[in-house]
């Protein structure tokens, strides 16, 4: 597909800045269903930009990579240099677990498939997403060397990236109610986001959700975290982080934790967030 300019007109919803070349609606899965695409925003200038990878949150079942006012492309990192890919997958309605991180590292794989054309450094890929998103970016950083997930076309290139950004991601479904706040979300009935993703009720399946949990697959190798949790999250409880962090540390990964002290579910006023998601990032793909 053709790549169109971007004004700054329409500020709502946010825009990418002026000048911004985005490609939209591109399939990376080819005959794919209909949310097996992304959309790019490149930066005017620059050779071997790095790409930071977007997938939206929406405890599965919802969201888009347009974002939204509670979900919002982080566009002002394209004024830094860094490329963007947002990325739509697979909901649970369409297909269950593990149908979204196939489709993620499908995305990831046809990037790094493209980087030429694009003008992308194949060896400079972050993940980045909220909630949802947070564990599909999560997967991606543990999961990079899981075969199992490599679906489709593309395979003689990888699907790793160089570092994950981890914003208040749920990691062990089973463990979710034990850790929720006395009046967080209920995770354990048969209509929950959790139990809707793996196909069935959650604690009828825990070898089903144990493959949906990132610290399945943490090893030594897995790429660096920055993880940011409010600690009074009542949608995904904050011990959800903890049991990644444990992990990661357990395995020697370097991780950095962030605790928003009061935070609920995202849309952080902490300013310390920012800074702390820009120097991680300027760190690993700078």
């Amino acid at each position: 597909m053709a790549p169109e300019s971007i004004s700054d007109e329409e500020p709502t919803p946010p825009q990418p800045p002026a000048g911004v070349i985005a490609y939209r609606d591109l399939a990376y899965v080819e005959n794919g269903h209909e949310r097996q695409k992304l959309d790019l925003y490149l930066p005017a200038e620059g050779e071997n930009r790095p790409l930071i990878v977007w997938i939206h949150g929406g405890a599965f079942r919802m969201g888009s990579k347009e974002g939204n006012e509670n979900d919002q492309l982080p566009f002002d990192y394209l004024r830094k240099g860094y490329a963007l890919a947002s990325l739509n997958y697979r909901l649970s309605q369409h297909a269950v677990f593990p149908a979204q991180i196939e489709d993620c590292k499908a995305a990831v794989r046809w990037l790094r498939a493209r980087s030429a054309e694009f003008k992308l450094d194949p060896k400079r890929f972050a993940a980045w997403g909220p909630s949802a998103g947070g564990h599909l970016a999560a997967m991606l950083g543990t999961a990079g060397h899981v075969t199992e997930f490599e679906v489709g076309a593309h395979l003689d290139v990888s699907s790793r990236v160089q570092c994950v950004v981890d914003y208040f991601g749920p990691t062990d479904f089973l463990q979710m109610d034990t850790q929720r706040l006395p009046d967080g979300m209920i995770h354990d009935t048969a209509d929950s986001p959790e139990s809707e993703l793996v196909g069935r009720p959650i604690q009828k399946y825990p070898e089903k959700v144990a493959k949906a949990n990132p610290v399945t697959y943490v090893t030594a190798d897995s790429p660096p975290f920055l993880i940011v949790h409010g600690d009074c999250d009542p949608l995904v409880p904050y011990g959800q982080s903890l049991l990644l962090v444990d992990a990661l540390q357990k395995a020697g990964v370097d991780v950095t934790f962030y605790t928003v002290e009061g935070g609920g579910h995202g849309r952080f006023t902490d300013p310390k967030v920012p800074a702390l998601t820009a120097a991680f990032l300027a760190k690993h793909l700078g």
